[in-house]
């Protein structure tokens, strides 16, 4: 079931499903909406994801180490998850920086939902540095038993 891609800074597809919900958009809880992807045009990092599928959904782990809960935007629109954070890295005024190997200041990555997942009751947690989004599969793709009558 490959069918939830990302976009971004990488085409290609991810390994498991997700679903957009038939509302036009819906935030993330715990997920902050000013200036939500509003610098949509800076050059950012994709932040690594690992998405584990069972039976009742998926969870999404994507790892933005720097970034402060405040400065985290999570986003659906459509069938599009969005997630966007800004590294935040404390320098003391009276220190210079002199050499820096991170010169951007943003993570961003892009996902492509199927229709499988519920985006209506995705759950967010940001802890140490790690985004941690529960997708619940949609009513019609869960599994269910299925009872047999004697006759």
């Amino acid at each position: 079931m490959n069918n939830m891609t990302r976009t971004g800074n990488d085409q290609a597809p991810a390994k498991a499903p997700a679903n957009g919900s038939a509302a036009a958009s819906a935030e993330v809880a715990g997920a902050t909406s000013e200036g939500a992807l509003a610098s949509r045009d800076l050059p950012a990092m994709t932040p690594p994801v690992d998405v584990i599928e069972d039976a009742s959904g998926i969870t999404l782990y994507a790892d933005m180490p720097g970034v402060p809960r405040d400065k985290l935007n999570l986003k659906v629109e459509g069938d599009q998850l969005d997630i966007e954070g800004e590294l935040t890295i404390p320098v003391p005024a009276d220190i210079a920086v002199t050499y820096a190997e991170m010169n951007r200041t943003l993570y961003r990555r892009t996902f492509t939902l199927s229709k499988e997942l519920d985006a209506e009751k995705i759950a967010a947690e940001f802890n140490n540095g790690v985004l941690t989004l529960r997708i619940p599969k949609a009513a019609h793709a869960q599994p269910r038993r299925i009872s047999i009558q004697a006759s």
